[in-house]
């Protein structure tokens, strides 16, 4: 099993700046992709970006491409989320997940979450 444990949230003005980090430890061995998700209140939780375990893959929601940037230091086993130029349309809880596919392109494919960290932007 992965856990996977969120840290970095907090608040923030608009056009400030967060970086989100997701230490994984347990069978990271089995680990390919790294997703980040975002669920604000009342919505449906949704994408935000995902890295390949090895780095040389990343893909990012229209919402945030161009504002946030996911990357990864295997070393410390560790996914970052850095976000930029952050609006108030940002705020929710922001989870990062684990997945043993290869693809990583739905919800259902990641295998291990973690609990969540708190994004509040004010305007």
């Amino acid at each position: 099993q992965v856990q996977l444990v969120e840290s970095g949230g907090g608040l923030v003005q608009a056009g400030g700046s967060l970086r989100l980090s997701c230490a994984a430890s347990g069978s990271i061995f089995s680990i390919n992709v790294m997703g980040w998700y975002r669920q604000a209140p009342g919505k449906e939780r949704e994408f935000v970006a995902r890295i390949s375990w090895s780095g040389s893959s990343t893909f990012y929601a229209d919402s945030v491409k161009g504002r946030f940037t996911v990357s990864r230091d295997n070393a410390k086993n560790t996914v970052y989320l850095q976000m930029n130029r952050l609006k108030p349309e940002d705020t929710a809880v922001y989870y990062c997940a684990a997945a043993r596919s290869y693809y990583g392109t739905s919800d259902w494919e990641y295998d291990a979450w973690g609990q969540g960290t708190q994004v509040t932007v004010s305007s």
